[in-house]
């Protein structure tokens, strides 16, 4: 092997030729600055369809990204064909800095986290009051993972004609959580897509919720056919078919301003990933209380301060009692 001395000078360093023409190959990585703003409307194994402008483009990750990707919401730069045309592809060169994550594990013993949707402002946590009966544990599962993220959570309970909403109503109540009821009925004739639709304007909010709920019919009256048709011809541009609910799918809210995120039904929600010292910023009229616990505190032991802060009337002590839930789900699963 040669190997060079001290002294050398760009004679003595060899450049190896492209094979495609006589430029050397570097490591100097392009800076991109006139690359265009774009936003991930979905990914399909290594496809990212973009919106950029008013264009749907095809794009794949460049190579000096690394192993970042790029997941749906994220705001991107793109270089290369813009057009939108079939059978072309950008690249994205730059994933812009995240103002929020919704994230999750497949259980609790699973280090690897899931990326669900980045830059949303709001997670919608819809439910059934009946016929599946409510999962209360998945849905404070969902709403640690919110707080965590930086995402407001949003409750919505369908199907109100077989059961009423009072007693989740109650359980939910202390965490001044807001919530959209609504019918099977009012989901047909269009009366429950406007109560929502009042809570999305100006948003980007990630739908979540399992199988059987209604958060696919709730999508669907949200967002026209039409939009939806459009975006599922431009992502068959890839070859690889169009959207199902195995991936997640950004699309713009009909009659108001926003972008609802439809996510695939989850069976589960782990909080591998969650630092359970987080969850108390979501309750600031408790977190001035924790100034006076031991260290470690789990907000959960004989010596927490919380106790005494919230008898000396600073807190509600359902606030307390609803944070403590919070904090056992990631102990928990779902089903217990």
């Amino acid at each position: 092997m040669r190997r060079y001395g001290k002294h050398t000078d760009e004679d003595d360093i060899r450049s190896r030729p492209n094979r495609k023409g006589n430029r050397p190959r570097t490591n100097i990585r392009p800076k991109h600055e006139d690359a265009a703003e774009g936003m991930v409307l979905t990914v399909d194994r290594g496809r990212l369809t973009c919106l950029v402008e008013d264009r749907a483009v095809v794009a794949m990750k460049a190579r000096e990204l690394g192993r970042k990707a790029a997941v749906v919401g994220d705001r991107v730069a793109l270089v290369g064909d813009l057009s939108g045309k079939k059978d072309t592809l950008a690249r994205i060169v730059r994933i812009e800095e995240r103002s929020s994550l919704l994230r999750r594990t497949a259980d609790d013993d699973d280090p690897f986290e899931r990326v669900v949707v980045a830059n949303a402002d709001q997670l919608a946590i819809v439910t059934a009051l009946a016929d599946p009966e409510p999962r209360p544990r998945l849905i404070d599962r969902c709403l640690v993972a919110a707080f965590d993220g930086g995402l407001e959570p949003l409750l919505v309970m369908t199907k109100s004609d077989l059961a009423p909403p009072d007693s989740l109503l109650e359980l939910y109540g202390a965490l001044d959580i807001p919530y959209v009821v609504t019918s099977r009925e009012e989901l047909e004739n269009g009366d429950a897509a406007d109560r929502v639709r009042a809570h999305l304007d100006g948003r980007v909010t990630a739908f979540v919720g399992h199988s059987g709920v209604g958060k696919t019919t709730l999508v669907n009256a949200l967002v026209p056919k039409e939009r939806r048709r459009t975006t599922g011809h431009v992502n068959a541009v890839t070859g690889r078919g169009r959207h199902t609910t195995t991936s997640a799918l950004a699309l713009p809210l009909s009659g108001a301003d926003g972008w609802v995120v439809d996510t695939p039904g989850v069976r589960s929600f782990g909080l591998a990933h969650i630092d359970p010292s987080r969850v108390i910023h979501a309750f600031p009229d408790l977190e001035a209380g924790t100034e006076g616990c031991p260290r470690a505190c789990s907000h959960d032991e004989p010596d927490c301060a919380l106790d005494a802060w919230v008898a000396e009337g600073h807190a509600d002590p359902s606030r307390l009692y609803s944070l403590r839930r919070l904090l056992a789900t990631r102990e928990r699963r779902e089903g217990d």
